[in-house]
């Protein structure tokens, strides 16, 4: 991760926005969360902002517009091909998240367009879902924006504050503490990741 964001770092600011942008976009355009999450992207991005490598404004604007346009690209997909992408190769190992998604969008409707942008797995997969299954573009636009603004702001600033806490407690009490604070509070969220993992395996089953 260190490796990722000193990379980062080296790059122009303008260059900065362009790769955060187009890792968000491809997320949900083609289903390149498999590989990057765009939140891990953004919020790497937000700690290069709070490093004063790029303005927090900006990124957070590009950001969000790249989830919405992504969105909207994964929506036409969806409709345009329907069923057939989710018997690709690199979908058919995932027919049960899969499922779980399209069982979120009838229940949930358009709902599920903007509780899917919080989720990695349904990030990647909702819009094209929502195309799958007909949902009227206007309706999916609206909870598109909705979740594209909260999420990318959202993150850009969990990112943004995490690298300036991070650099106030660097400087109060040295590295080696701030490394060991930084370690309880990933294994912390990574706790409580898994534990809602179970307990949404369990609540489907």
């Amino acid at each position: 991760m260190n490796a990722i964001t000193d990379w980062l770092a080296g790059l122009s600011g303008a260059v900065v926005y362009a790769v955060v942008a187009a890792l968000v976009f491809c997320e949900d355009a083609l289903f390149f969360g498999f590989v990057l999450p765009g939140e891990t992207a953004v919020v790497l991005g937000g700690v290069l902002a709070s490093q004063h490598h790029v303005s927090v404004y900006w990124l957070a604007l590009c950001v969000v517009v790249a989830a919405i346009a992504g969105d909207s690209v994964g929506y036409e997909i969806g409709h345009r091909f329907g069923p057939r992408i989710l018997t690709t190769r690199t979908l058919r190992r995932h027919q049960g998240r899969i499922a779980d998604a399209q069982d979120l969008i009838r229940r949930r409707g358009p709902v599920a367009v903007f509780l899917g942008r919080f989720i990695a797995f349904f990030r990647a997969m909702m819009p094209a879902l929502a195309g799958a299954s007909h949902m009227r573009y206007r309706t999916f636009l609206l909870f598109n924006a909705l979740g594209g603004i909260v999420w990318g702001v959202g993150f850009t600033l969990l990112g943004y504050f995490a690298g300036s806490a991070y650099s106030q407690v660097e400087k109060t009490v040295g590295r080696v503490l701030a490394l060991a604070l930084a370690a309880i509070v990933i294994a912390a969220l990574v706790v409580w990741h898994l534990r809602r993992r179970r307990a949404h395996r369990e609540s489907s089953d």
